[in-house]
């Protein structure tokens, strides 16, 4: 496996990780999460490293394969181009639903 991939594939999980860290000492409740400022940027910036990370791996190799891999870009991309337009629901659901399956594929890709 291409070193750089491994270590964008590394950054990944850490960002996952450090998202779940954020939501571990409470439940995860949308409205919970939409009244907080701090841990609602914080998970936005994991989203880009997350988005960024992605878009790299792709460009180097364009045959790796991981759900919803362009959405992923895409939505890094607007945090950072369309910060205005940013929606606390769809970081949400990426949060809840996204992640989870991507830290599993992820996961399992490092260990073949």
């Amino acid at each position: 496996m291409d070193i750089e991939i491994k270590t964008w594939l590394y950054d990944i999980l850490n960002a996952i990780n450090e998202i779940e860290s954020f939501l571990s000492d409470r439940p995860k409740d949308f409205a919970v999460y939409q009244k907080d400022i701090r841990t609602k940027r914080a998970i936005e910036r994991n989203v880009e490293i997350i988005g960024e990370a992605m878009n790299r791996i792709l460009n180097r190799d364009s045959a790796t394969k991981f759900s919803e891999s362009r959405k992923i870009v895409d939505t890094r991309n607007r945090i950072i181009h369309g910060y205005d337009t940013v929606s606390d629901e769809i970081i949400w659901s990426i949060v809840i639903k996204y992640l989870p399956v991507l830290k599993i594929e992820i996961q399992n890709y490092l260990k073949d």
